[in-house]
């Protein structure tokens, strides 16, 4: 059985876990996982480890190959 994912969805949000969709995943450390949202609703959001243990980061690159990153400023900046 394969796994459906949601291809050929645009990105409309990216931000910040809330404590309910933490709470779904059983996570505590959460405030700086970021969540891409996608136009259907979906949403997507990294992991520390394909276990699904707490959140993580996320690293890319623009389609020029400059890199990009998603970090939560800190509170007072």
């Amino acid at each position: 059985m394969t796994m459906p994912y949601p291809v050929n969805r645009t990105i409309v949000a990216v931000r910040w876990m809330t404590s309910e969709e933490a709470d779904e995943e059983g996570w505590y450390d959460y405030e700086d996982v970021p969540v891409i949202v996608l136009d259907d609703g979906s949403t997507i959001y990294p992991s520390r480890d394909w276990e699904g243990n707490d959140g993580g980061a996320l690293f890319g690159r623009f389609s020029d190959n400059n890199p990009f990153y998603l970090l939560k400023p800190l509170a007072g900046r």
